[in-house]
């Protein structure tokens, strides 16, 4: 990977983190001075909001470790799978995060109940990026057998050599 993909990727992951703990720092503040006004449950929305943020900066970290790992070439051994199932994690948590949401919000669409539908919709869309990453790191796996393999193959040339 080169250099200047490593510093965009990098700058992007600063730029979102940073986003998330403005958006943080906003909700701990209107949970401190804001009161609810009745309409929809904004203390309940308001904490999964910084939960989510929290999803998300797990999933940041996790990337920029496995990116230096990437740089490093190291990507290919047993350390990059926690980071891995990292973010798994983390995007598992975001999913059930928006199911919290989309719980809370069901009440209010009772019209409508499209929404809940779609918004029910975004989550399964979110574990199914989960997947995605688990099959990643399926493959990762196979990736880091491999390895292992030829290096132990290498080992035995080099004595019979």
């Amino acid at each position: 990977m080169g250099k200047l993909t490593v510093g965009a990727l990098r700058a992007v992951l600063v730029v979102v983190l940073a986003g998330t703990v403005f958006v943080q720092a906003l909700m701990v503040w209107a949970l401190a001075t804001d009161p609810e006004d009745g309409a929809l449950p904004l203390t309940p929305l308001r904490v999964i909001t910084i939960l989510g943020m929290v999803s998300v900066q797990v999933a940041l970290v996790c990337v920029w470790r496995l990116v230096t790992m990437v740089r490093r070439g190291t990507v290919f051994s047993h350390a990059a799978f926690r980071y891995v199932d990292g973010v798994i994690g983390a995007i598992v948590a975001a999913a059930l995060v928006w199911f919290a949401v989309t719980v809370l919000n069901a009440p209010g669409q009772r019209d409508d109940p499209g929404v809940t539908v779609i918004m029910g919709g975004v989550g399964v869309a979110i574990l199914g990026v989960a997947l995605i990453v688990l099959v990643l790191r399926m493959l990762l796996a196979q990736a880091v057998a491999r390895d292992v393999e030829a290096a132990q193959m290498q080992a035995e040339l080099d004595e019979v050599i």
